[in-house]
């Protein structure tokens, strides 16, 4: 049986739906399998965490565990579980000294164990009678998407392979982040109520030169002390593919240019931008260079606005 899922985030049994999800992110960071390829206790500890976050992010399933319906793992509470300690609460056994067939409590009320049993309650009929809860559906599966940084940003449908051996393709929602789920109804686990459902937990990878910020996307791009000074176009890699960027004569360091559209998805539609950073590279040990510079005089002082 799966630990406490709240023990399991290291959060509050009233946490709220944010800090469960900011629980799960800092751990889901720490014990990815790809960040502890030498530690195989972490893909256990990751499962754990994985499938605790499934139940907990669930507002049905986690209702249901915090009354006691179901366990960690997303099955049916074993029901002889309640009472059973000393205090001879009526769903539990015990020996009884005055013979009465070996149940605690003073006579047994055989609706009530029954409905104990079943999760039902009194009165669920005309009669009076307990009414049986309906059966439950099977357990939910946890799965783990890893997805570039490009396919995230361009939204490119993903294969993923099901226990059973089936594959799907998903098409990833909009604005899809780290810590995303998907739920796809009925590719869980068979029970007497229903398939359950597959949970697919998304992880966004790094990219070496794309940032995303909010819903845009940053880059630094190196240019040459000529595109600086003269301008001109200049090859820049979108998620997209590259586009030409037009740089304007004069360009230093640190300024930044924007191309429309070329940014992270956005959850009401449309797309952030592409924010450029451009980059002055000086070759080093480059003799011509040197030469130039030190023949070249100006008036300009960079640094006046900073003195005094």
């Amino acid at each position: 049986m799966a630990n406490d899922p709240y023990q399991t985030l290291g959060v509050a049994r009233g946490a709220s739906e944010a800090e469960i999800k900011s629980a799960y992110r800092k751990l889901a960071k720490q014990l990815h399998p790809d960040a502890n390829k030498d530690n195989p206790r972490a893909a256990d500890r990751f499962s754990d965490v994985t499938r605790a976050y499934d139940l907990l992010s669930d507002k049905a399933k986690r209702a249901q565990f915090d009354r006691g319906e179901i366990d960690a793992d997303g099955n049916p509470a074993m029901p002889f579980g309640y009472g059973g300690g000393g205090g001879g609460g009526r769903g539990g056994f015990r020996g009884d000294p005055r013979g009465s067939g070996g149940f605690g409590g003073e006579g047994v009320d055989f609706s009530d164990l029954f409905s104990d049993l079943f999760g039902g309650g009194r009165g669920g009929g005309p009669f009076g009678g307990a009414r049986s809860a309906p059966p439950p559906k099977g357990a939910n599966i946890p799965y783990r998407l890893a997805v570039s940084f490009v396919d995230a940003a361009a939204l490119t449908p993903q294969r993923i392979t099901l226990v059973d051996g089936t594959t799907i393709d998903l098409k990833l929602p909009a604005g899809v982040e780290t810590g995303a789920q998907m739920r796809l109804a009925g590719k869980g686990q068979a029970g007497p109520g229903g398939t359950g459902d597959a949970i697919v937990t998304i992880e966004v990878r790094d990219h070496p030169h794309f940032v995303r910020d909010g819903t845009h996307i940053r880059i630094d791009l190196p240019i040459t002390l000529r595109e600086a000074v003269l301008g001109g176009k200049v090859k820049v890699p979108t998620v997209d593919g590259p586009v030409l960027l037009s740089i304007p004569p004069g360009s230093t360091s640190g300024k930044v240019m924007r191309l429309k559209g070329k940014g992270w998805s956005i959850k009401g539609g449309g797309r952030g931008d592409q924010l450029v950073r451009l980059m002055v590279d000086l070759p080093p040990d480059d003799a011509a260079l040197a030469a130039f510079a030190a023949g070249w005089s100006s008036a300009h002082d960079p640094r006046a606005g900073m003195n005094g």
